[in-house]
């Protein structure tokens, strides 16, 4: 009797832990991660974009995709811009506007709107980042856009994003 005790606990047993095997694999497949990686882009003789590009989401979970590039053209000095792009229900952006870069510990930039007149599209913005980039800490950031009235569309970039635009600045026009 209590050898088949035994059993039926070992089993058991054995069920929970293989339950928490596949719960704790479904968490990592189904984490919310943002991964980037830097790209080199050929353009027309001359020049090279590198880009890092992202998808975050904002503070009422639309999806927004983060291009920080860097223009690279030889014998000229090279330009860094963050994009964003809103997808399908995002909220249109206000231009000219400027962007807030704010740090968790209260540091504040503000990076000027490119797009003066009229953007491609009333949900995408692009902003001047060659002077903030090389001043912004290793730490998370939250990307701030103003809306009509007195809201905004807050962007939160994890640290390893923060990391890898921090890499743009290193690229050098000899790999061109």
């Amino acid at each position: 009797m209590i050898h088949h005790i035994r059993q039926i606990f070992r089993r058991i047993l054995l069920v929970g832990i293989l339950t928490i095997f596949i719960f704790l694999g479904l968490i990592n497949l189904t984490s919310g991660k943002a991964f980037a990686a830097i790209t080199q882009l050929g353009n027309p003789p001359g020049e090279v974009i590198y880009r890092s590009q992202v998808k975050l989401d904002d503070q009422s979970g639309k999806v927004w995709q983060v291009v920080l590039f860097k223009q690279v053209n030889s014998g000229q000095s090279s330009n860094i811009n963050l994009r964003l792009v809103g997808f399908p229900g995002s909220a249109e952006l206000i231009h000219p506007q400027p962007l807030r870069i704010t740090t968790n510990t209260g540091k504040n930039w503000q990076a000027d709107d490119i797009f003066v007149d009229e953007a491609p599209a009333p949900t995408i913005g692009q902003y001047d980042f060659t002077e903030i980039l090389p001043q912004l800490p290793l730490e998370s950031l939250t990307l701030s856009m103003s809306l009509p009235g007195k809201n905004f569309i807050n962007i939160s970039v994890p640290t390893h994003v923060v990391k890898e635009w921090q890499s743009l600045i290193s690229t050098e026009k000899a790999k061109i």
